[in-house]
């Protein structure tokens, strides 16, 4: 790979991979030591083509996420099933690999900023800015960005836009899918919230069973399924459909809110 390569968005790859590399090894314990990882269905993942995949999640922090995300992908392709164990996987990481992420929390901080270059495209959302309800017009500019990526490669999105469980999807994820056609895998995370606190940077308990279900592709219609079709599809692979509610109830969801706004208090984050 010539040192000076960049990818669409003008990254240099040889950069990028750098960034990969410190932040899988550091990060790898928060897996792998502090807490445990369990995964399923990362074999999917080696039989997928290397570009126009869209994976789906809900969403529990900010950054923990799509870091572990990071790990799976990366331990599968190199071999490894459900399991992130050696970390010798991240030294040749999948360079075209994205995450769709709010503009003004990869605009945050130093660390947020370093984040958005491993393979961030960045947008604003139109529903909410700076912690208040806005409204405000999609940007063709960040549609066009997300299709790019997809076209390269792999993108990690996910359609709730919030990290508050069983919030409504984003229409704009059905939008995507109808406009670029790209095979769309579930992604369903568990643990992620009670083990680091809301951004994903400290670890809030220890000894958490976190877990990464990897679902088979969506089968999809493009031409005929009506965005609504295509968003309650999205609902129930992600299992944020409202009848998952009987797994946690309302007064949980709650109650768990608002210890995490407590304890995020607490916290003193970049500035």
């Amino acid at each position: 790979m010539p040192l000076f390569k960049r990818n669409p968005f003008g990254h240099i790859l040889f950069l990028k991979k750098m960034i990969i590399r410190i932040f899988g090894l550091v990060s790898h314990g928060r897996y792998r030591k502090f807490n445990n990882l369990q995964i399923e269905g990362s074999e999917i993942l080696r039989n997928l083509p290397d570009e126009n995949v869209l994976f789906i999640s809900n969403h529990q922090t900010y950054f923990a996420d799509v870091a572990a995300m990071f790990h799976v992908f990366n331990a599968s392709l190199s071999g490894r099933d459900d399991t992130i164990k050696n970390v010798g996987y991240i030294w040749h990481p999948k360079l075209n690999l994205y995450f769709v992420a709010a503009g003004e929390t990869m605009k945050s901080g130093i660390l947020p900023k370093i984040f958005a270059y491993a393979g961030s495209v960045s947008i604003d959302r139109t529903w909410r800015s700076d912690g208040k309800d806005v409204k405000r017009q999609v940007k063709n500019s960040d549609i066009s960005n997300i299709g790019k990526a997809i076209k390269d490669g792999w993108v990690i999105t996910f359609p709730q836009g919030t990290t508050t469980p069983f919030k409504p999807i984003r229409r704009g994820t059905a939008h995507i899918i109808k406009t670029c056609k790209p095979i769309v895998v579930p992604i369903v995370i568990d643990g992620f919230r009670r083990s680091f606190d809301k951004k994903g940077l400290n670890i809030k308990k220890r000894n958490v069973l976190q877990s990464m279900v990897i679902k088979e592709p969506l089968d999809i219609d493009y031409d005929n399924e009506s965005i609504a079709d295509i968003v309650t599809k999205i609902e129930y692979a992600i299992e944020q459909h409202p009848s998952f509610l009987k797994v946690l109830s309302v007064k949980e969801i709650e109650e768990l809110t608002k210890e995490e706004k407590a304890l995020n208090k607490k916290r003193k984050f970049w500035s």
